[in-house]
């Protein structure tokens, strides 16, 4: 997915992160099937936090997922 990361003011929605248990409530999978389609690239890639222990995705590429989902 092409993300377009320059910072200005009419996209700065786009930076805002969502952990899994936000992600799921979204798109309700198991978490089990989030990580394997995550891993088979079905579903898009999370951002590390916090040195790597965090991760979190953008809310951009979950709105994405949800509208080609329907």
């Amino acid at each position: 997915m092409d993300l377009d990361t320059s910072i200005n003011p009419s996209n700065i929605s786009s930076l805002r992160l969502e952990r899994l248990p936000d992600v799921l409530a979204r798109y309700p999978v198991g978490k089990s099937t989030w990580w394997a389609g995550v891993k088979s690239g079905i579903f898009p890639s999370p951002v590390k936090l916090a040195g790597g222990r965090c991760c979190a995705w953008r809310s951009e590429e979950i709105d994405k997922l949800i509208a080609e989902a329907k």
